[in-house]
């Protein structure tokens, strides 16, 4: 043998002629075999089809332990997965439960006719940066019957204090009286206006 090896190689080839030599002294000689088999008074003839019987056990139990190992690691990443999604979920919850209006206000336009549009303009605070928002906006007339929602998604938010609006175009037969609108963040009242229509 020509081939040089390391300190660290011929210590792990010593290792593993061992567990060769080991293995090999384990193993019995086919006449060891019959010889154990009369002593037993087992029919020699057998022995084939018992070998096969062990290695079909044998493959069975790898299989049992193969499958017990991918159901494992199916179970763990169903687990992290479902986990994550739920942390997800609540994280975004509670930065949603956070949002509030700083400020807001009623602005009116006159149209060329006699209809008028009416923007609800909202600052809000501690919006989630880097998300969009689910907004909707309801407008009820003086009866307090909701007769206009707008809903819609922002931009990805880009700062915590967000400026946003829904607007709604009266016509000229519009109740007159006090009219209510409301911002809602996923079902959520944020914040409301009264404004007078004349």
């Amino acid at each position: 043998m020509n081939q040089r090896l390391t300190q660290e190689q011929l210590d792990r080839i010593i290792v593993e002629l061992g567990r060769l030599k080991e293995r090999q002294e384990q193993e019995l000689e086919p006449e060891q075999v019959k010889q154990i088999l009369d002593e037993l008074n087992l029919p020699p003839e057998l022995l084939g089809e018992a070998m096969t019987q062990v290695a079909r056990s044998q493959a069975l139990e790898t299989e049992k332990r193969r499958n017990k190992l991918i159901f494992g690691s199916v179970a763990a990443a169903l687990v992290l997965i479902i986990g994550s999604g739920i942390f997800i979920s609540q994280q975004r919850s509670s930065s949603l439960a956070r949002v509030a209006v700083q400020s807001e206000k009623i602005t009116n336009t006159q149209n060329s006719g006699s209809n008028a549009e009416f923007f609800y303009r909202v600052t809000l605070k501690e919006a989630p940066v880097g998300q969009k928002l689910n907004l909707s906006c309801n407008w009820i007339n003086p009866s307090g019957q909701t007769v206009k929602q707008n809903s819609y998604e922002t931009k990805s938010i880009t700062t915590s204090v967000w400026d946003t609006h829904c607007k709604y175009t009266l016509n000229s037969g519009a109740a007159v009286g006090k009219w209510k609108v409301q911002m809602l963040l996923d079902g959520r009242v944020l914040g409301e206006e009264t404004f007078e229509v004349k």
